[in-house]
């Protein structure tokens, strides 16, 4: 029982939560880039939060069922079509065998995650089935029969053309003695990948000296030679010697993970407190909406024999 892959789309990746226990092996994280949009379209189909998924960028696969899958396409807008005619996005629907699941690309945000019903099988790797390269043309996508009942959960607004990521101060921070880097508007860069979001914007100017390379962690944010931001993505490496002169706030990785090439990023310093409360803010969305969904009152999800 399977899902036939007619087109890969622009980077498609089977993810799980990553690889959190491996990183003194210079493994990185690894995982889903946007947990929230991860764990509520897990939610939608009833499966755990350790259930893999295909994260889709920008422009998704189209697929073949070859039985009857539960399915939803979670977080940017994308466009999904089922056998041509548009189905409701963040919804979630039933590919019957033979339909032709196409799910388009998005004009807001930058990626979402095809859910199915159990989840996709995949093998484990260090404790992680995320995998390690994109799916391809003629990949077979295995998962369990399943149907489901239509259901969904409210779509946010789409994001401003300008993101703001809220920041702590890095450990260099007194390396760069100008504030440019929170007064102005940089844009994300073509060249920008689940390893980290590069940004064009005013060159930073900082003191002279070479750093040891020392532990990095996504959210951070490296000033490259050449004076421009890169920020760490769920891919980043696990050390590195450029100066950071800030760091992400948990509560806005998911933000970073939805950036598109020529969207604008401020950013915008806050203390470690405000951090917390952001933090715990975000984890009690995320509980409420994955409460409702266990607790719903009718079983929507019905898992079929092979």
């Amino acid at each position: 029982m399977s899902l036939h892959v007619r087109d890969a789309g622009l980077y498609s990746l089977l993810v799980d939560l990553g690889r959190p226990h491996t990183r003194h092996l210079g493994m990185p994280l690894g995982g889903a880039a946007d947990r929230a949009a991860f764990a509520l379209g897990s939610g939608l189909v009833g499966n755990p939060p350790e259930a893999v998924a295909l994260e889709v960028t920008l422009f998704g696969p189209t697929l073949a069922a070859i039985h009857p899958t539960a399915c939803v396409v979670y977080g940017a807008a994308f466009q999904p079509t089922v056998n041509g005619h548009p189905i409701r996005p963040n919804a979630t629907f039933t590919l019957e065998p033979g339909d032709i699941l196409r799910v388009g690309g998005t004009l807001t945000g930058c990626r979402g995650y095809l859910c199915v019903a159990g989840g996709f099988d995949a093998t484990a790797i260090l404790g992680s089935r995320s995998a390690l390269e994109p799916i391809r043309v003629d990949d077979v996508l295995t998962c369990r029969g399943s149907r489901i009942e239509p259901r969904s959960l409210p779509v946010e607004d789409a994001p401003a053309v300008e993101a703001v990521l809220r920041v702590l101060d890095g450990p260099q921070r007194d390396w760069f003695t100008a504030d440019a880097f929170f007064t102005q508007t940089y844009t994300v860069s073509p060249a920008s990948n689940r390893m980290g979001v590069r940004l064009k914007g005013t060159l930073l100017a900082r003191r002279a000296g070479e750093l040891v390379s020392e532990p990095v962690a996504p959210g951070a944010v490296q000033i490259t030679n050449d004076g421009l931001p890169v920020v760490l993505g769920v891919d980043g490496q696990t050390i590195g010697g450029y100066p950071k002169i800030a760091h992400i706030i948990r509560a806005d990785l998911d933000v970073l993970a939805q950036l598109r090439p020529g969207e604008g990023v401020r950013f915008v310093r806050v203390t470690p407190e405000e951090a917390a409360t952001a933090a715990r803010s975000k984890a009690a969305f995320l509980k409420e909406w994955m409460t409702r969904l266990r607790l719903a009152e009718r079983q929507p999800v019905s898992v079929t024999e092979a």
